[in-house]
């Protein structure tokens, strides 16, 4: 008898729905845009939740139709979405406000204040982070303290994709992956952290229950039923914020597993199976969507944005033979050989998080010379793309996290030259999937295990994540590569003594 589950991801700019079967199979998928999100002044980004709702129910129905499946032909649905937005809801769960969302980045004050009210050690030791403009927290700090009135009304606060579970099932929970990135839990032993909700003044009533995202934390309700297709009654798992179920989706679950995936930003994910803390917090530590795992993620802000802000900027369209724009300019760079002729390039457009915590660095390109052409300005991206992930690993090694495989992700995996360059700078062979199919597949998944299609999300991966192509290191380029990486970690410093 054959099984389906549905997974859910509830991104910034679209929800994406994925209908799964018992071994693996995408038997249908869609996904339905969100409105723009809104910037009323430069740092601030809102959402509307019930945008969200009304997404997850078009992208599920379309789902359902292109598998040509009936709703109740589904045995469990499973969410993923973006993390550390703060969705509000009064007493009658009407939202009191847009939510503030994952890149909105006004809370700089409070971040503050909570910092030296509770201590920087202290912090890092309740929640295994430091206190970043990017976490839930300091967002419900901020919205109490400038807008006091809306605050007055709050009864109940939540994630994304946990604002539309709630429309879904009516019930009110989250995930320890997703909620490891509210700096309210206590992340090593996987319970709200007590200390900080009483030093940041919150009740923890309002506060959703706790699961692990396997787990079953309601059911498809009526009303729900009418506006996505699916059957009242149908199970729900909690399901996992976007890194942790695209680390699912990619079968980055045990320790010594490490995914590096580069999209608009870059993200290096080690599955351990001990809360790795870092001192210094330059890399996030959360629970991972496996029971009784976490990960270690460290973050480059301008990893695809890099070579895409290059595109756009000083033009590279399509030539007489059609070619994408992107091929084009990596195969200029692949004319040029490892290490640019000496040119190097630090991806700090948008400032930089792993490993400086350094909002306000730059970019910078050093080394041109008259016979630098354009091949050798995209393969130092490239490679200043890697060598900025590449700090993630460095970082692994000092805080004993075990590096066994690597899979990449993202457009990075896409290209090549960029697999190549990749495996020379992290000096490993690197894995590409037959299919990445992104943090839905990885909330199916977690559909699947809580609907027992399969016993364990161990069982789970190993069963349906295939791996098509294995890149070996190339001697030379590695030797480069150390060589460049050297002269590359001398770059902040001067940048950050040239700004001051």
């Amino acid at each position: 008898m054959q099984t389906n589950v549905l997974g859910v991801d509830v991104g910034t700019g679209g929800t994406r729905a994925v209908v799964v079967d018992e071994r693996g199979r995408i038997r249908g998928s869609a996904t339905e845009e969100h409105e723009p999100f809104a910037s009323p002044q430069i740092g601030w980004a809102e959402q509307s939740p019930e945008d969200w709702w009304r997404a997850c129910g078009i992208a599920a129905r379309k789902a359902l139709s292109a598998a040509a499946l009936h709703g109740d032909k589904i045995d469990c649905v499973g969410f993923s979405g973006q993390m550390h937005g703060a969705v509000m809801l009064d007493s009658a769960d009407q939202v009191v406000r847009p939510a503030l969302i994952w890149c909105d980045v006004r809370t700089e004050k409070q971040c503050q204040e909570l910092s030296q009210k509770i201590g920087p050690e202290a912090l890092i030791r309740l929640t295994c982070n430091p206190a970043l403009p990017n976490f839930t927290l300091t967002r419900f700090l901020w919205v109490r303290e400038n807008e006091p009135e809306n605050w007055k009304r709050v009864r109940s606060v939540m994630l994304p994709k946990d604002y539309v579970r709630f429309r879904l099932t009516g019930e009110r929970a989250t995930d320890m992956a997703d909620a490891s990135g509210t700096l309210m839990l206590d992340v090593a032993n996987r319970r709200w952290s007590r200390e900080v909700l009483q030093a940041a003044e919150i009740e923890e009533e309002l506060l959703p229950r706790l699961f692990e995202s396997p787990e079953i934390c309601g059911k498809v309700c009526s009303a729900a039923a009418a506006a996505t297709g699916l059957q009242p009654g149908t199970p729900v798992v909690a399901g996992a914020g976007d890194q942790a179920a695209g680390a699912v989706g990619m079968g980055v679950v045990t320790p010594g597993a490490v995914s590096v995936t580069i999209g608009t930003s870059g993200v290096v994910f080690a599955a351990t199976d001990r809360p790795v803390l870092d001192p210094k917090g330059r890399l996030h530590t959360f629970c991972h969507a496996v029971p009784g795992r976490w990960h270690v993620m460290g973050v480059t802000q301008a990893a695809g944005l890099s070579l895409r802000w290059l595109r756009d900027r000083f033009g590279a369209g399509g030539d007489e033979n059609g070619r994408d724009p992107y091929d084009r300019l990596t195969a200029e760079a692949a004319a040029v050989p490892p290490g640019s002729d000496g040119l190097l390039w630090a991806p700090y457009l948008m400032g930089e998080r792993t490993p400086h915590l350094d909002p306000n660095t730059r970019a910078a390109l050093i080394g041109l010379t008259a016979s630098h052409t354009r091949g050798h300005v995209v393969r130092a991206i490239l490679e200043g793309v890697a060598f900025s992930l590449r700090d993630s690993f460095t970082l692994f090694a000092e805080m004993g996290v075990p590096v066994e495989t690597i899979r990449l992700g993202g457009g990075g995996a896409r290209s090549p030259l960029w697999r190549q360059i990749q495996a020379d700078v992290y000096g490993r062979e690197v894995e590409i999937l037959a299919a990445e199919e992104g943090a839905a597949y990885g909330a199916a998944i977690l559909a699947g295990v809580g609907a027992g299609v399969w016993g364990s999300v161990d069982a789970a991966c190993s069963e349906v994540i295939k791996v098509a192509q294995r890149v070996t290191p190339q001697a030379a380029g590695v030797e480069q590569m150390n060589t460049s990486y050297a002269a590359y970690r001398r770059m902040y410093p001067a940048i950050a003594s040239v700004l001051g």
